[in-house]
C-alpha cells in the first residue's frame, strides 16, 4: 500500500507540488516523462517525501509541548501515522495563528493541522479543505467563584478571545451584539496567555474551544466552564490551493488508520475529544 501510493504521487506531486516548501520530491523544473520514471524508481530510497505539519504549539489536546519537550497531542500523532504511512518523514513548524494562512501560502508548512475550523471564507479564497473530522463548540470559561452563569452576564465584563481563532470571528461576526455589550475585548495570540489574563483577574472570561478548556481545567484548579455552547464548527486541515492530491493522499492514509483500528487506538489517549471525533461517531 506505501509503495503504491508513493509510486502515484511521485508522478502526481512532480506536477503539482513544486511550489510546496516541504517537499523534496522531484524537481522545481517540469520534469520530462524520463525524469518523472526515474524518480519514481527512487521514491522509496533515495528521496523521501517530507511533510511540514503547521501547528499552534500551545493547543492542548491537539497539539502542545509534553514535559521533554517534544510535540504531540491528537493533531500531531494522527499526523506521525499517515507520515509513518505514506513513508513520508514528518516535520513541526510552530505557526503564528492569526498568520497561519499567510504562513501556508509561503511555504512555511505544508499544512495547517491543529484544531483547524473549517470556515466558508477559506473554502471561497481557493484553499483546499480536509473532510472536517472534530465537531466542537464555543464556551466561556472562568474562574470558579465567578458570578458569570451565562453569556447574558458578559454585559460589562472584560472577556479574552485568542487572535485568529474562530471564536474571534464569531465575536465580529454572529455574536457581535453580544461582543458589544462587552466593557473590554482583549486578544491574545494564544490561548495559554487568555488563561493568564483569567488568572490575574485582568479579564473575567475566556472565550475559548471546548477541547481546550476541558484540557486546562483539568489540570487547573479554581476554573470552571460555563454551560452554554455559543457557537458550533468542525475541524479540519488546510492545504494551498495547489495541493489537492497531498490531501487526497493524506486523506487516503487517514482512512486506512481508520479502518485498521490505529486511529481509535490514538483517540483512546485523549477520552475528552472521543465523542466528537467525526471518523469514529459517523
Amino acid at each position: 500500500m506505501k509503495k503504491l501510493l508513493s509510486l502515484c504521487l511521485v508522478f502526481a506531486l512532480a506536477l503539482s507540488l513544486s511550489a510546496c516548501g516541504g517537499s523534496s520530491s522531484g524537481s522545481s523544473s517540469a520534469p520530462a516523462e524520463k525524469e518523472t520514471a526515474e524518480a519514481a524508481e527512487t521514491a522509496d530510497t533515495e528521496e523521501t517525501m517530507t511533510f511540514i505539519m503547521g501547528i499552534d504549539p500551545e493547543y492542548p489536546p491537539f497539539s502542545y509541548m509534553d514535559d521533554d519537550g517534544n510535540y504531540t497531542g491528537f493533531d500531531v500523532e494522527v499526523c506521525q501515522a499517515v507520515c509513518d504511512r505514506l513513508g513520508w518523514e514528518m516535520k513541526i513548524f510552530t505557526v503564528n495563528w492569526d498568520q497561519k494562512l499567510v504562513q501556508l501560502d509561503a511555504g512555511e508548512c505544508d499544512c495547517v493541522w491543529s484544531g483547524m475550523t473549517i470556515l466558508k471564507s477559506m473554502k471561497e479564497s481557493g484553499y483546499v479543505l480536509s473532510k472536517p473530522y472534530f465537531y466542537n463548540t464555543q464556551v466561556l470559561l472562568v474562574k470558579e467563584d465567578s458570578d458569570i452563569t451565562s453569556s447574558y452576564d458578559l454585559e460589562g465584563k472584560s472577556v479574552a478571545v485568542q487572535l485568529g481563532t474562530s471564536g474571534e470571528k464569531l465575536l465580529q461576526e454572529d455574536l457581535k451584539d453580544l461582543a458589544d455589550t462587552f466593557g473590554e475585548l482583549v486578544t491574545c495570540d494564544s490561548f495559554l496567555k487568555c488563561f493568564t489574563e483569567l488568572d490575574g483577574n485582568a479579564v473575567d472570561a475566556v472565550l475559548v474551544d471546548l477541547p481546550v478548556a476541558t484540557a486546562y481545567i483539568a489540570d487547573h484548579e479554581g476554573f470552571r466552564i460555563v454551560n452554554e455552547e455559543l457557537g458550533a464548527e468542525e475541524y479540519g486541515i488546510a492545504f494551498r490551493s495547489v495541493d489537492q492530491v497531498l490531501c487526497d493522499a493524506v486523506e487516503g492514509a487517514l482512512a486506512d488508520l481508520v479502518a485498521d483500528g490505529t486511529y481509535a487506538q490514538i483517540a483512546a489517549k485523549y477520552p475528552d475529544i472521543v465523542d466528537n471525533l467525526l471518523f469514529l461517531n459517523e
